[in-house]
């Protein structure tokens, strides 16, 4: 037999009933039922229950006294459980192993929270202990699934076409727009590698190299703050390039990838497929956000136009959105002001609300400042019908979006109008190439410089800069932003009419983008590619709120690694090996 296992703990069953056999695993749960001690033995495959018989003293006596989580090899035969002993909610519910020997592999100490159940134990804990944090059935679970969607991404782009290619860890600074994580050079003294924030301009010169289709689970690094579905320090994600391409081309590899990773470890939900195609400007407009959640089956409308020039000075020449919903004027006051409360989190200073009563007349807070006019424009413009209530804010474009866009879901699920277990995929299109900023007025960029302008050259002489749209894409899902890509721009020429236009002299793109320049100069393909983060797929998958719960090793909010003491302090003789020194903050 075996020196450690003749079996997993997941696979006996019940035709394996009076065998003999070997397992090893940790103990995971212990209970001592009138002098019958019942042991869970769990590993990476599973939960077996072991039974020491009172007449086992001794067996039973060092297994009683051993701490949770020590790790055991048994030696024992399998029985049959009495038929009111069965667990059904465990493979291994019919059978059990009576133990005739044990050994400990590797003893443990008293844990610090524990690993059977969710206990409610901080964050911070479960970091600083992550390896037992990844014991706990839903860690593992999550895990192993993010294992098995890497596994499908590969086996499913490979079935398109595309090859798996490996580019630098150590290159130059990225002009993707975060900051990078730096790496002194010990050779060259005074310089510094950067870890790639994408594999953007490698993936590109791959495509000038004639490779044609590329893919790469790549991983990424940017030293920016963390959020709920940001991981500070690095992700990963589908890096995908391809040649000869348009749009439609990339969106149907990746619809293609995303409809049948999601349909096949879903676990049911519905993957709505073909994903609708919405423009950036109508996607602000309709949902207040340009990552929409389709899961909420209500819509904003623009009604700035019925209060133009209004006596009603909160919404006179302002940007006012208007929410209509259904079956909703018979809700309680609780539910308007419970509303009130959400929007007023977002930033509003208020949630405005009128219900459309049985002969179409208008009540509510703001009913008594509509005039017949404005009730008649409203109705037509909302298609308005007894039984709605209909909710709405005012202000600048960007804030009334932001908050509207937010008290749409938020009402669509108090509301009964959310669709649960689906997946809504879409892609938002037609980003504006440029905008202006706010305080210098000047033009910039508006989302990635190096993206091909719609209409071309002839665009970008021709048109208003801020009318200007760009081949530029996101995909979302039920309110993610999984990735952006772009049809990307190939052509010199066009490069250094966008970056003129966002203020750039042709030296000073050479000089910051000469290696990619270089190469458009040798004959470059039209190309494009997209790259959905492998993080935030699994967190869909899961059904978890928090990236961080889908990585094995995270960092903390304060990219901080808990369990590792990372980053750490070095030694003066290192940093004089690599021609270094450090000056610390004023008080530290």
């Amino acid at each position: 037999m075996h020196r450690y296992r003749s079996h997993t703990c997941g696979e006996l069953r019940a035709s394996d009933v009076g065998t003999d056999v070997r397992l090893s695993g940790w103990l995971h749960n212990r209970r001592n039922l009138g002098g019958i001690l019942f042991i869970d033995l769990r590993d990476h495959y599973g939960i077996v229950q072991l039974v020491v018989r009172d007449e086992a003293g001794e067996i039973s006596e060092r297994l009683g006294s051993l701490s949770k989580e020590t790790v055991l090899r048994v030696d024992g035969r399998v029985t049959a459980r009495g038929a009111e002993n069965v667990n059904p909610e465990l493979p291994t519910g019919e059978i059990e192993v009576e133990v005739a020997e044990v050994e400990v592999l590797g003893a443990a100490e008293q844990i610090p929270f524990t690993i059977n159940a969710e206990d409610g134990v901080n964050e911070e804990r479960r970091l600083e202990y992550r390896f037992l944090d990844l014991r706990r059935e839903r860690m593992h679970r999550n895990i192993m699934l993010r294992s098995r969607v890497i596994a499908k991404i590969r086996e499913k782009m490979t079935a398109q076409g595309f090859n798996e290619m490996a580019t630098p860890i150590l290159s130059a600074t990225s002009p993707e727009g975060a900051r990078d994580f730096l790496v002194p050079s010990r050779l060259h003294p005074g310089t510094f590698y950067a870890l790639p924030q994408a594999p953007q301009q490698f993936k590109q010169l791959l495509m000038i190299a004639g490779f044609d289709r590329y893919f790469q689970i790549a991983p990424c690094f940017r030293d920016e703050d963390a959020r709920a579905d940001r991981s500070p320090g690095e992700f990963y994600q589908l890096d995908m390039e391809m040649s000869f391409v348009e749009q439609e081309d990339v969106f149907q590899v990746i619809e293609t990838v995303m409809t049948e990773l999601f349909e096949e470890l879903g676990e049911g939900r519905h993957v709505t497929s073909p994903f609708p195609r919405i423009p950036f400007r109508e996607a602000m407009v309709r949902y207040g956000s340009d990552k929409p959640d389709l899961r909420a089956r209500l819509e904003l409308a623009d009604v700035s136009h019925v209060f133009a020039g209004s006596g009603f000075k909160a919404f006179a020449d302002r940007h006012v959105r208007a929410l209509p919903v259904p079956d909703t004027a018979q809700q309680p006051r609780r539910f308007f002001d419970e509303l009130g409360d959400f929007a007023v989190e977002q930033g509003a200073k208020g949630l405005a609300w009128v219900r459309v009563g049985e002969d179409g007349s208008l009540s509510g807070p703001i009913a008594k400042f509509l005039t017949e006019q404005d009730v008649t424009a409203l109705t037509d413009a909302l298609s308005l019908k007894p039984g709605y209530a209909v909710f709405f804010g005012a202000g600048e474009f960007d804030e009334v979006s932001k908050i509207m866009g937010a008290v749409r879901v938020e009402a669509a699920r108090r509301a009964g109008h959310f669709e649960e277990n689906v997946f809504r995929f879409c892609w938002i299109v037609d980003f504006p190439m440029f905008e202006k900023d706010e305080d210098t007025g000047k033009i910039e960029f508006s989302h990635n410089p190096f993206s091909m302008p719609q209409g071309g050259l002839e665009a970008l002489r021709t048109q208003d800069p801020l009318d200007v749209l760009a081949w530029q894409y996101d995909i979302v899902c039920n309110g993610v932003e999984l990735s952006s890509g772009a049809i990307r721009n190939h052509e010199p020429e066009i490069m250094f009419e966008a970056f003129g236009i966002a203020g750039y002299a042709e030296e000073d793109v050479r000089r910051e983008f000469g290696g990619m320049l270089r190469a458009f100069e040798y004959g470059a393909p039209p190309h494009g590619g997209i790259a959905p983060g492998i993080d935030r797929i699994v967190m869909l998958l899961a059904d978890e709120p928090n990236l961080r719960e889908t990585i094995a090793f995270p960092l903390n909010n304060n990219a901080l690694d808990l369990m590792m003491g990372a980053p750490s302090e070095v030694g003066e003789a290192r940093l004089k090996e690599l021609h270094l020194s450090v000056r610390r903050p004023a008080g530290r």
